[in-house]
């Protein structure tokens, strides 16, 4: 792995965990954090009542870029790997599910946009 992809891969890891911060002290509780699969990745899965959200993790200078950057494919992939995390916690299953995304960004606080797709 080159120098560069993995200090791509540590800003990606603490920016999820900057986001499963932001995500505990709004009430969730965090059931997963780095969940691969042959499939996909879900960066998070948090659990706020009867809500279970699936999020992506994206550590982007803004927002919009950060909103942006979830394209199709990487919905599908999402998608497809919270059906095997589905699978293999069946207690769980009945729980409303949404797709969410959390945005870091540098001095900022991580912001959180639930329901983005």
């Amino acid at each position: 792995m080159s120098a560069s992809r993995r200090k791509a891969e540590r800003r990606g890891q603490f920016a999820e965990y900057r986001a499963a911060l932001g995500l505990l002290l709004k009430g969730y509780r965090i059931l997963d954090i780095r969940y691969r699969t042959r499939l996909g990745e879900i960066d998070i899965v948090a659990r706020r009542g009867e809500v279970l959200a699936f999020v992506e993790v994206k550590a982007r200078p803004d927002a919009s870029t950060g909103i942006d950057a979830v394209g199709s494919e990487s919905q599908r992939r999402i998608r497809a790997a919270s059906d095997l995390w589905l699978a293999r916690h069946a207690d769980l299953a009945g729980l409303a599910q949404r797709y969410d995304v959390v945005v870091v960004s540098p001095r900022r606080w991580p912001r959180h946009f639930p329901n983005a797709f």
